[in-house]
């Protein structure tokens, strides 16, 4: 027996449930199909079990999309300051730390629990173990809203569902352990709207050569740095593994490396590392230079530098040093250049860079041109938030304006 519902949410992750609980209270009839035995996972794990569920400065400019237009809409009208006031109707504590970034002060499932309560509050009906096999259209009135037949297995059994609206909420592919798949971008071809490329974002960087040998050699050494790459440039910390370079700044640029890239890393950006080392050769000549940087860089970091960059000196005192010797040393300490063979991928991945292409899609109600009742929110579609709980953020946005119109 088919069930007839006003509104379908494909996926119970963040997007999802703010549609939901959006949509319910404006008195529609709201069912959630989730295909993972859980709902909420990717909340869970965020912020090391915290949540960071968004960020007091959130701006356009956060975001990556192909057309850079596209979130305004959305941002403004659910704000940082919404989500942040439904959090504190919910009696949940949470902290600010650096550049703005908001989390729990308990448990990520605080976040997820408040999204339920809301969602129950609405009598959604939410479904896990439901995958979706197919959307088709009902009807083809022109003066009319189409309407949807999904098809969907619960418990192993074929199930029929109708409604006037379909909500794409199934995320993208970044962790697969997690129920990140391609399936949205599969819906979207359905409906004939174009994709963007996509690729892994937020993701750590590895080497093939023997620069990971020296990473392998420094994993869990971490040190504030500026990474820059294809003109773009942050401030954070790097943090050396196993297989490469990871830390806040190493996943942030990567939203911007291509393959063949190399990104520069400035390890004493607060330093005029040119003069200082000049000062120093003046000061304090009779020491030996690792001695002398192992006071601003952690001295692992600096034995391996040494070994790169001035091993037949090693021995010397910074006097013995010429002028030019130290001029290139402090440029290469501004800027060391890397070259990684590529990322971790999708494995690790926090984001999807691209998607469903924005062009093809309402930026104030996540409705798709064209084909009335279908809507598509949160990471299918091609637009990338920073680290630091912009990609929450983006979630609650385009779920809440999705909800208001679905």
């Amino acid at each position: 027996m088919t069930e007839h519902y006003d509104v379908v949410i494909l996926g119970a992750g963040a997007a999802g449930l703010m549609c939901a609980l959006t949509a319910s209270q404006r008195g529609r009839r709201v069912l959630v199909l989730e295909k993972a035995n859980k709902v909420g996972k990717k909340i869970l794990m965020s912020g090391g079990g915290r949540c960071n569920f968004t960020n007091l400065f959130v701006e356009a400019n956060n975001f990556i999309c192909s057309n850079p237009h596209f979130c305004k809409s959305a941002l403004s009208r659910y704000t940082q300051w919404d989500f942040i006031a439904l959090v504190e109707r919910h009696g949940i504590a949470y902290e600010e730390r650096k550049h703005g970034q908001l989390f729990c002060l308990d448990s990520a499932r605080e976040i997820l629990n408040m999204l339920l309560a809301e969602c129950e509050a609405g009598a959604v009906n939410i479904l896990t173990h439901s995958e979706v096999s197919a959307i088709d259209v009902q009807g083809h009135e022109t003066d009319s809203p189409l309407s949807y037949r999904l098809s969907y297995s619960k418990a192993g059994k074929p199930q029929t569902v109708d409604c006037a609206s379909v909500v794409v909420a199934t995320g993208a592919l970044s962790i697969p352990t997690l129920g990140g798949s391609g399936r949205g971008y599969e819906f979207a071809s359905q409906f004939n709207i174009p994709l963007k490329s996509r690729r892994a974002g937020l993701v750590p960087f590895m080497f093939s050569d023997a620069t990971r040998d020296m990473c392998e050699r420094l994993a869990g050494v971490s040190l504030p740095i500026r990474i820059s790459c294809n003109g773009t440039a942050f401030e954070e910390s790097i943090l050396f593994t196993h297989r490469g370079i990871s830390g806040p700044a190493v996943l942030q640029i990567s939203n911007y490396w291509h393959p063949g890239d190399p990104v520069s890393v400035n390890l004493l950006p607060e330093v005029d590392t040119g003069q200082w080392l000049i000062d120093i050769k003046a000061q304090q000549g009779r020491y030996r230079l690792a001695a002398l940087m192992a006071k601003k860089l952690p001295k692992a970091l600096v034995e391996e530098l040494q070994l790169l960059w001035w091993p037949a000196m090693a021995e010397k005192n910074l006097g013995e040093f010429s002028d030019k010797q130290v001029a290139c040393i402090a440029t290469v300490l501004n800027d060391w250049q890397l070259k990684p063979s590529a990322t971790e991928g999708y494995r690790t991945a926090e984001v999807t860079l691209g998607g469903v292409d924005t062009d093809h899609i309402s930026s104030k109600t996540m409705e798709a041109k064209g084909s009335p009742g279908l809507f598509f929110i949160g990471e299918v579609l091609d637009v990338t938030g920073h680290l630091g709980g912009f990609n929450f953020q983006w979630a609650w946005a385009s779920g809440y304006s999705a909800g208001m119109h679905a």
